[in-house]
């Protein structure tokens, strides 16, 4: 990223009042900063705390498409970064921003990294989290993949469905928990058996709040709807918390039609010939004429 002017200039002068500054935003929206100044500084409407203890390692940059690479150390509080937090996963692919700050005039800075949060490991009361810079996103395999299955998320904008239709969602408070992973709710009654097997429950209060979990069984009775979870939550659920339940798709054809009503937005491909097609031989007593083997 180009150096400003006004900033060249300064380090040209020979006496600098420069330091650091961090701005890390999670995925659900909070947003912190932190400088390594004494004093605290604000801009961009955010307010760089200095008594985190959060420091930078050595920034890696080079030209063209390489990754940038950098770590970021700091000390756990309960004023900043928690371990509850960590553990939560709430800190996991957020976004960093870090500039060179002239903290006698804080309008001149440089942007000199921009990415997001990739592995933390934690110790004697502090985190090093590995910092990615955004080329690391080309690392990963890109476009559509030929398979009978639909590609899609429920309810993003491949699948264009919309989980706000009544019947597919509802919340719900919890009644009782067992190890994070498997949920007691009231009975409900709208909702049909195994709606919500392979569905998502997320946590709308409490703890928990903001923390999502994938649906590996929804089951229906007289008396509860008792829900479990692949993996447990990574933070504290307790009963009174507010959780939503939205409906699973097993990304089959079928279920598109019939239970979605979306069939038009089906992001697999059905008809694809399978493995016996592609190593099938002719045979005398069939029909060898290119027609349907059905």
């Amino acid at each position: 990223m180009a150096i400003p002017d006004d900033m060249r200039a300064h380090l040209a002068s020979g006496s600098t009042t420069l330091c650091r500054a961090w701005a890390i935003t999670r995925r659900d929206g909070a947003q912190f900063g932190f400088t390594d100044h004494d004093c605290d500084l604000a801009f961009d409407g955010l307010t760089f705390r200095a008594d985190t203890g959060l420091t930078a390692l050595q920034l890696e940059q080079a030209t063209g498409l390489s990754v940038d690479n950098t770590e970021a150390l700091g000390a756990l509080s309960a004023a900043a970064i928690t371990d509850a937090d960590i553990e939560a996963g709430r800190y996991d692919e957020a976004e960093v921003q870090s500039w060179l700050v002239n903290w006698a005039a804080p309008d001149m800075r440089w942007l000199q990294f921009r990415g997001f949060i990739g592995e933390i490991a934690r110790e004697d009361g502090q985190f090093r989290a590995e910092l990615r810079g955004l080329t690391d996103r080309l690392n990963q395999p890109q476009g559509r993949i030929y398979q009978k299955p639909c590609t899609a998320v429920l309810g993003d904008t491949a699948c264009g469905f919309d989980l706000a239709t009544p019947g597919y969602a509802v919340e719900a408070e919890l009644v009782a928990v067992r190890e994070a992973q498997t949920l007691t709710l009231a009975p409900q009654p709208g909702f049909e058996p195994e709606l919500f097997t392979r569905g998502v429950l997320r946590v709308l209060t409490g703890e928990a709040a903001g923390l999502w979990g994938a649906i590996k069984r929804d089951l229906a009775t007289v008396q509860s709807r008792q829900i479990t979870l692949w993996e447990p939550l990574r933070a504290a659920l307790a009963p009174g918390d507010l959780l939503r339940m939205e409906a699973g798709c097993d990304k089959r054809f079928e279920t598109c039609r019939l239970k979605f009503n979306n069939v038009l937005n089906y992001q697999g491909f059905p008809d694809i010939p399978g493995e016996d097609w592609m190593i099938a031989v002719p045979r005398r007593e069939h029909s060898n004429t290119g027609g349907s083997r059905r």
